[in-house]
């Protein structure tokens, strides 16, 4: 809501000037940018009419991956959806790594989907995916596929390998309540097509977003995603723009990492993730002892009730 301002009078009544203070107390609110963490969950109050100035973004939160399974027993690690109930418009995220074939083997068999959009991303392994339509794709190393699951659909993952490593992410994205029962849709999208930036010694894979005039394949997201995948050799640093009135996190799945601004950073070790705080850059530096790798994560929020089952998203029960 924006105050009008009164008519001008001759002078100002004790009622116009009141209007002027509550028009004031209204900006000063707008720019108040915080991170309100109730109940597990992480909800960035940030405005897109805040001050332009640059600000490096401090970890608000570390959230320690916890080790669970899914589908039909493959061993995973989980944070958001664990310890953390969401990072808006963030549901849920996956690390699954193993090279023993019964951690992964029995694969995710049949399975519904509606209300959200599903990212899985491959580092090794390959998976094979079917849905009820009779869609199929092959997730092989380096390879990203973005599910729009909208209005429904039944599918399956599963391994296409017996032996060897299996690795990669699952991250679930909301969707708005005006686009929860949209036609399902899916980007699949090769290793050939993601390309990287190199940039200070940091290599930085762009899956979805903009780094330095190189685009990710992803496209036509509603809350326009920023996906990194970001190598820092030891004790170099990189430092990544992001709208500051998009959620964000870093988490971290090789090495160990410092993030935020200079003189307050934090120390963020392998499997575990950093929520991000207010702010429209963020900063990070490789520890000396060990390389560090990382994803980068951000989105706009969509400040809508969430009326979560399982494998379905709704606002409403």
């Amino acid at each position: 809501m924006v105050a009008m301002l009164p008519h001008s009078t001759d002078k100002l009544s004790i009622t116009n000037i009141f209007l002027l203070f509550l028009l004031l107390l209204e900006i000063s609110f707008a720019t108040d940018n915080t991170l309100t963490c109730v109940d597990s969950i992480c909800t960035p109050s940030l405005s897109p009419s805040s001050s332009p100035s640059i600000m490096s973004r401090a970890v608000a939160r570390i959230v320690k991956g916890i080790a669970t399974s899914d589908g039909a027993g493959v061993r995973l690690k989980r944070t958001i959806g664990a310890s953390i109930d969401q990072v808006d418009p963030f549901l849920m995220l996956d690390e699954f790594k193993s090279d023993n074939a019964n951690d992964y083997i029995a694969g995710f068999p049949e399975h519904p989907h509606r209300g959200f959009e599903t990212v899985t991303y491959m580092l090794a392994g390959s998976m094979e995916h079917r849905d009820h339509k009779g869609n199929t794709g092959n997730l092989i190393p380096g390879s990203i596929q973005w599910m729009t699951a909208g209005r429904g659909i039944i599918h399956s993952e599963m391994p296409k390998q017996e032996n060897g490593l299996m690795w990669g992410f699952q991250l679930w994205i909301n969707l708005p309540a005006k686009l929860k029962m949209c036609e399902p849709r899916y980007q699949d999208i090769p290793p050939s097509e993601i390309h990287s930036v190199t940039k200070n010694g940091a290599t930085i894979k762009v899956l979805a977003g903009e780094v330095d005039g190189v685009k990710g394949p992803v496209k036509d997201v509603y809350t326009k995603p920023t996906y990194l995948d970001i190598l820092l050799p030891s004790s170099s640093s990189y430092s990544h723009s992001i709208p500051a009135e998009h959620s964000g996190f870093v988490y971290v799945f090789e090495g160990q990492g410092n993030f935020g601004p200079e003189g307050s950073q934090t120390t963020i070790s392998e499997g575990n993730m950093g929520v991000l705080g207010p702010g429209s850059v963020v900063e990070a530096t490789a520890t000396s002892s060990s390389p560090c790798r990382f994803l980068l994560v951000a989105a706009a929020p969509l400040n809508e009730p969430v009326a979560r089952h399982g494998p379905f998203v709704m606002n409403t029960r």
